[in-house]
């Protein structure tokens, strides 16, 4: 098993989720804009600033995950010729980590997050609040589509790499 070829497709297929946040988060903006040229009703204009935000703070996960990979993707082989046995002893620390932090976050509390959001939704009236709220439901929804896909794929690179660790 070639192990550069791995962490090279695992890395790309990163910058592939990051572009999916970068396109939701410039959706969100599209739609804010759609409602403030669009909006008529005090719901419809209260979306604006919501899905603003929203956009705004997708975007940035996406471009955020996006430069670092793309920088990872040109130091991998260079660092897999350094120390082939560190490299391999890092990235699975580096898994490790990262499928840690996914099982907190993504599946304990975006969920949380979401179930408040939609409980809060029944007692606050104002469309300021209403809209803020669906908007968070549907930013964490798109988060946890986003990173429930790159957890199986993050699940399947620890295999390999696993694999690869044993004689």
């Amino acid at each position: 098993m070639d192990i550069v070829k791995t962490v090279t497709d695992w890395t790309r297929a990163e910058m592939l989720s990051s572009g999916f946040f970068i396109l939701f988060g410039l959706s969100f903006l599209v739609a804010s804009l759609g409602f403030w040229q669009l909006g008529r009703t005090d719901m419809a204009r209260a979306y604006v600033v919501p899905m603003l935000v929203a956009g705004t703070l997708i975007l940035i996960i996406g471009v955020g995950l996006f430069f670092p990979s793309q920088a990872r993707l040109k130091s991998v082989s260079a660092a897999y010729a350094t120390d082939a046995t560190g490299f391999i002893a890092d990235e699975s620390a580096r898994a490790d980590r990262v499928l840690n932090a996914y099982r907190i976050a993504v599946f304990r509390v975006i969920p949380l997050i979401i179930a408040a959001c939609g409980l809060a939704i029944l007692y606050f009236e104002t469309p300021l609040w209403r809209t803020s709220l669906i908007t968070t439901i549907a930013m964490m929804a798109v988060i946890l589509v986003v990173d429930t896909n790159a957890n199986a794929r993050l699940e399947g690179y620890r295999g390999q790499l696993a694999s690869t660790e044993k004689p």
